[in-house]
């Protein structure tokens, strides 16, 4: 039985697309990684072009994602759900059906500043720097959870 891990940002096509695919280069194909977004503004579209971009000029290649929203059932799916802020942590603990299912939310910076909070920045209005700063938290987080996971 593999582990499986969702990513959950606002849309689906900046953060959770990188946090998607720099966990997927750190894991075994033991482990199903998939992202979503809180948001149904962007489903079935391909990931930002930044954020394609990024990913590309780190050696990786996130052109098959599609964006999708965030549903009820994926509590039943997957085993961790990583989500980039506060809001998003909010928007999908609103919709567990119980504590069990809200145990396996976490906010993915938590992994290196356990307690903290803090959110991985929305680079959507921003530069290509805010996407560049984005997949560098998301990487050294993903590193972290994948180390756990590899235990």
């Amino acid at each position: 039985m593999s582990v499986k891990i969702l990513m959950v940002c606002l849309g689906n096509i900046c953060r959770s697309p990188l946090a998607e695919g720099i966990m997927r280069s750190k894991l075994t194909k033991d482990f199903v990684v998939d992202s979503a977004g809180t948001g149904s503004w962007h489903a079935g579209e391909l990931p930002d072009k930044r954020s394609i971009s990024t990913a590309k000029n780190r050696g990786l290649d996130i052109t098959n994602q599609r964006a999708r929203q965030f549903k009820k059932s994926d509590f039943d799916i997957f085993d961790h759900i990583f989500v980039m802020d506060n809001s998003n942590y909010k928007d999908v603990l609103a919709l567990a059906p119980n504590e069990e299912a809200k145990s396996k939310v976490k906010l993915i910076l938590n992994e290196l500043f356990p307690g903290e909070n803090v959110d991985v920045p929305d680079p959507y209005y921003g530069g290509q720097d805010g996407f560049e700063n984005v997949f560098d938290m998301l990487d050294q987080a993903c590193e972290e959870i994948a180390r756990k996971l590899k235990l």
